[in-house]
């Protein structure tokens, strides 16, 4: 089962089973310094900044956590608590009998709009907290994939436990360098999501630029992709439509996942740059969340720009607003927007 990826995890010694034999990871400081890929692209100095770069984060650098020293929640008989105790945070549940104490080693999705879910160790394993922080209600609720598996013994109520592919697939979206292969790579990890996560090693291209002969070891250059391709591409990490289909579970939990759903789209061509994932944002800044500011992406198509592209009879203002709505996820705390641009009727069924 993979982990859910929340958009959205102790400044940590790691156990050397799971860093290849390093016991350490970056310094928040080293992690986020700005890469050699910034004195020549402009794009390298903006990401940083961006909540994709933060995607994974140590406790030590964790806003949340260190803006609430202390965080709480109860759920049937079992009581959770979150301490701040210098830059380390520890994670505690208790069934009103024994209490279970584990550091907190990353908090992943830690700059996200929905929240964060920490990663736990025990005896050189990682766990899936069981409960999440939620940015909109500023506290903790029961992580989304834990509401119907109700736990057996204190262990389970803490988390899930990781095997290798949750391990694989959350620290391999949620940060760079962190998987090979099979293997997990932690030693060599960099929290978050940086410029090579998406355009390949840069080392080879950095020796070219070097030596004055760059292009054989040029990087990724992802806007010669096509939308379909791109479509993939993200959908790595936010799911594609082959892997929600063949999944076979469609419901309105799917509505997290951008690619599948924007497939879905009337509109959707795989060939028309224009209705790509990269169209509309741009991966080296955070997301825009102003509605009028896409409007010239939809008016490209439909202001007569692309054959069958009817205008809108209504406006062509704030397009987004209307034909990508904004849709609660139950238990999310959050509403996320739907990537499955329509006409919105009153009262329809969600549209899996």
């Amino acid at each position: 089962m993979k982990l859910l990826r929340l958009g959205f995890f102790l400044a940590a010694v790691l156990p050397a089973s799971l860093a290849g034999g390093q016991k350490s990871v970056p310094t928040p400081q080293e992690a986020r310094a700005v890469p050699a890929c910034a004195a020549c692209h402009d794009q390298a100095k903006s990401q940083p900044a961006t909540s994709m770069a933060h995607a994974l984060e140590t406790p030590a650098e964790c806003k949340v956590l260190s803006a609430h020293p202390v965080l709480t929640f109860q759920t049937g008989k079992y009581s959770y608590r979150i301490d701040r105790r210098g830059d380390e945070s520890a994670y505690s549940v208790s069934d009103g009998v024994q209490t279970l104490t584990l550091p907190i080693r990353w908090a992943m999705g830690a700059s996200s709009a929905l929240g964060q879910t920490y990663i736990l160790e025990k005896g050189g394993q990682f766990y899936e907290s069981r409960v999440s922080y939620y940015t909109e209600s500023q506290g903790l609720d029961l992580t989304l994939g834990a509401r119907n598996s109700p736990p057996a013994d204190l262990l389970e109520a803490a988390g899930r436990r990781m095997e290798r592919d949750d391990n694989l697939a959350c620290f391999g979206c949620h940060a760079t360098n962190a998987t090979q292969g099979r293997q997990l790579t932690l030693d060599k990890m960099v929290p978050g999501v940086r410029c090579e996560r998406c355009h390949g090693s840069a080392e080879k291209h950095l020796a070219g630029m070097t030596q004055g002969n760059p292009e054989p070891a040029a990087m990724k250059d992802l806007t010669t992709l096509s939308t379909e391709d791109v479509s993939n591409f993200c959908g790595q990490c936010h799911r594609t439509w082959d892997e929600i289909v063949l999944a076979g579970k469609l419901d309105i939990t799917d509505i997290r996942f951008q690619p599948y759903r924007l497939t879905g789209s009337k509109c959707y061509d795989v060939e028309d740059a224009r209705i790509s994932c990269l169209a509309c944002h741009d991966p080296h800044r955070e997301v825009d969340l102003n509605w009028g500011d896409y409007d010239s992406k939809c008016q490209s198509c439909h202001a007569g720009g692309k054959p069958g592209a009817r205008a809108c009879k209504v406006s062509d203002k704030n397009c987004a607003s209307c034909h990508m709505p904004k849709i609660e996820l139950p238990g999310a705390h959050h509403k996320f927007t739907d990537h499955r641009i329509r006409i919105v009727k009153a009262g329809e069924a969600f549209p899996g």
